[in-house]
């Protein structure tokens, strides 16, 4: 009996089925937002010439106390003109992620920021549902004029919230209008985050540019996937 014995212990050994059966990863569910969703219609919200002359940038990194020497990751970047003036802010001790979810996009920002030499900015894909930023990396999160695309706020806030650093904020600018106008009504906005653990620091309008901007701060542990509750919306 020995002979048949050791014929099954080296066909166990074989590495043609594992010894140990490994659990399956599951993905976690997480709630559907129920709002519509605006469509992606443009990397450029407007020109650069037009924001600056009323002086978007500078006030809205003012509003959100942007500082020599800050990491800020620039989520839905598109052509950049967020990035560029968000690396002059930072200075040369500062870093920017600049991210976006569409690859030819990406791939522009990617050129522009290596033409003008920006060595403090690195330029990366993201995924509709998923930032993918390193964690406990950035002092601000900007979201600018582009929270109304994601169709999946939950499980992007989720998976956006171990990316802050201690104190980081999340910084959201949009138009109080509905989602599918291009724009976010600040009640719903704060609802989506709050539904994810997120509490809101300040909110103020943005006068000449109808808009609004919003700061987050994570606070508490994040909830389980399972617990968060879609928020409501009338009509």
């Amino acid at each position: 009996m020995l002979v048949p014995l050791m014929l099954l212990a080296l066909v166990a050994c074989d590495g043609s089925k594992p010894l140990i059966k490994q659990p399956e990863k599951r993905e976690p569910v997480f709630p559907v937002a129920d709002r519509p969703v605006a469509t992606i219609v443009s990397s450029r919200w407007s020109t650069e010439e037009a924001r600056d002359r009323v002086k978007e940038a500078e006030r809205v990194m003012d509003r959100a106390d942007i500082r020599l020497g800050m990491t800020v990751a620039d989520i839905g970047a598109g052509e950049g003109y967020y990035t560029i003036r968000l690396a002059q802010r930072v200075g040369r001790d500062g870093r920017v992620l600049a991210e976006d979810i569409v690859a030819g996009v990406r791939d522009a920002l990617a050129e522009r920021v290596a033409r003008e030499r920006l060595d403090t900015v690195s330029v990366k894909l993201g995924e509709p549902d998923d930032p993918k930023l390193p964690a406990a990396s950035f002092d601000r999160v900007l979201m600018i004029h582009m929270y109304h695309e994601i169709a999946q706020p939950y499980a992007f806030l989720w998976r956006l919230r171990p990316a802050l650093k201690a104190g980081g904020l999340v910084v959201v600018v949009d138009a109080d209008r509905p989602t599918q106008n291009h724009g976010t009504p600040p009640s719903l906005l704060q609802c989506e985050f709050a539904a994810v653990g997120y509490t809101q620091v300040a909110s103020a309008e943005m006068p000449g540019t109808g808009a609004y901007l919003a700061t987050f701060r994570a606070e508490g542990a994040r909830p389980e996937p399972k617990a968060i509750r879609a928020c409501r919306i009338d009509g």
